[in-house]
């Protein structure tokens, strides 16, 4: 997957543009990994800001929108091609960091660009 296929959501997804998916549950291949929290559709940046709750000690972690393989508007469930291990050791989110530092999303790219499992 290139850097751009990435960050802009899969043609076949199911993500009808424009639709808010703050909230909706996501499903890693192997179980829940918690819900939306955040949602950017931005051309080019799209991702999501997951709060994993409990599992993993509720942290935030971002998965950019190429990881998602299926969105269920029914169910309000988004599907990721991610195991649960490989979101839980993926770098934290952290608003700030984000806002103030215009490179900050190449570290997940460089995360979640590498082969996975």
């Amino acid at each position: 997957m290139s850097e751009s296929e990435l960050w802009d959501h899969r043609p076949g997804s199911g993500y009808p543009q424009g639709l808010d998916l703050i909230g909706y549950e996501v499903e890693a291949v192997d179980g829940s990994i918690g819900k939306i929290d955040k949602h950017s559709a931005d051309v080019g940046s799209s991702y999501l800001v997951v709060d994993t709750g409990p599992w993993i000690f509720g942290r935030r972690v971002l998965l950019p929108a190429g990881t998602i393989t299926r969105v269920d508007t029914s169910e309000e469930k988004v599907y990721v091609d991610r195991t649960r291990d490989r979101i839980k050791d993926a770098p934290s989110f952290d608003e700030a960091k984000y806002a103030a530092e215009p490179t900050y999303l190449e570290q997940f790219a460089r995360y979640y660009g590498q082969p996975h499992m």
